[in-house]
């Protein structure tokens, strides 16, 4: 059997990811989330993000330490340098993240906070409807799968 190299090792639900590596953890069976997570992959060239479904026991682990509900999954989660951001913030993180243009995403941050969690509520809530939603999580591709750590 061949040593994964540290960043592609799975990590148990009571282990910390490695933190010097940001972490994205997506509803797997929302076809947007999905989406995002793949849209990730792809703008993410340095390979820095890693991935967990929150249906994962790793993925319901952080939901729950963050004090974030394992019933429905209407938030992902981003934890960067050690910060756990949600709805908006945890989009305007992780493009951040990514560098120019994508940071210009920061522009959102004008919007009251209160602004922001309405207008991210109206798109989780109704995520399934207007996207649609798998029975369970998708086969990642190949790129997402060597990047999912839970």
């Amino acid at each position: 059997m061949t040593d994964l190299p540290e960043q592609n090792r799975p990590l148990l639900p009571g282990q910390a990811h490695g933190a010097d590596q940001p972490l994205i953890v997506f509803d797997g069976v929302c076809v947007f989330c999905c989406g995002f997570a793949r849209m990730v992959v792809r703008l993410d060239t340095d390979n820095r993000f890693r991935f967990a479904t929150a249906q994962s026991p790793l993925g319901e682990a952080l939901f729950c330490k963050h004090g974030l509900s394992t019933d429905s999954y209407e938030t992902n989660l981003a934890i960067i340098d050690g910060k756990a951001f949600t709805k908006l913030d945890s989009f305007v993180a992780i493009m951040t993240e990514l560098g120019w243009p994508w940071r210009a995403a920061r522009l959102l941050l004008v919007l009251p906070r209160p602004l922001r969690d309405w207008l991210y509520d109206r798109v989780a809530k109704n995520r399934y409807a207007l996207f649609g939603r798998k029975d369970s999580c998708e086969i990642p591709s190949a790129e997402l799968r060597q990047r999912l750590i839970g």
